[in-house]
């Protein structure tokens, strides 16, 4: 069984796409193509399921056209739609060079000057050009490489030196 703190979110499923069982699938990390993965998790009712990849092209920077093997029909493809997809992090975990923001989501925040622990990342906001980590509470915190001094994959934390003031915001 797949569990969600095996997996992170990388995008959602569109509508289908074609008779032939083909989705549009909008991600926001390409990881999937980087590490040239087999298959993508596909939360259906509740449950992560893996979807083994027949193929899949892009259409812009931030969508692509996805065809899942045992998905053959318009009506099968139209089942999936607006399911979120998720990669899994030990695959991830090879792609060194390439870690991003969304990978985080699930990490605890450390502050560098006190060790405590500030809280969890919920969310990334990249609305902005400034992007932020969103906490489980709300808070706001920049996800600034200069401040961020250390990243523990396996204990899932990130060390940034913040801000003065920036908890009392």
């Amino acid at each position: 069984m797949i569990k969600k703190e095996d997996v992170y979110k990388i995008g959602r499923i569109g509508k289908a796409h074609g008779v032939k069982g083909e989705v549009s699938f909008n991600f926001d990390d390409d990881v999937f193509d980087r590490v040239d993965a087999e298959y993508l998790i596909l939360e259906v009712d509740g449950i992560l399921v893996p979807f083994f990849m027949e193929e899949y092209r892009f259409r812009s920077d931030s969508t692509a056209l996805v065809k899942f093997e045992d998905i053959d029909t318009q009506d099968r493809a139209r089942e999936l739609t607006n399911c979120d997809v998720y990669f899994p992090r030990d695959l991830a975990d090879n792609d060194e060079e390439e870690l991003t923001y969304t990978f985080l989501v699930g990490f605890d925040i450390i502050d560098d000057q006190s060790g405590k622990n500030v809280g969890t990342i919920a969310s990334i906001d990249d609305n902005t050009m400034n992007i932020l980590f969103e906490l489980e509470d709300g808070t706001l915190i920049p996800a600034s490489e200069e401040l961020i001094t250390d990243i523990d994959k396996d204990n899932k934390t990130i060390t940034i030196a913040l801000p003065e003031g920036i908890l009392e915001l």
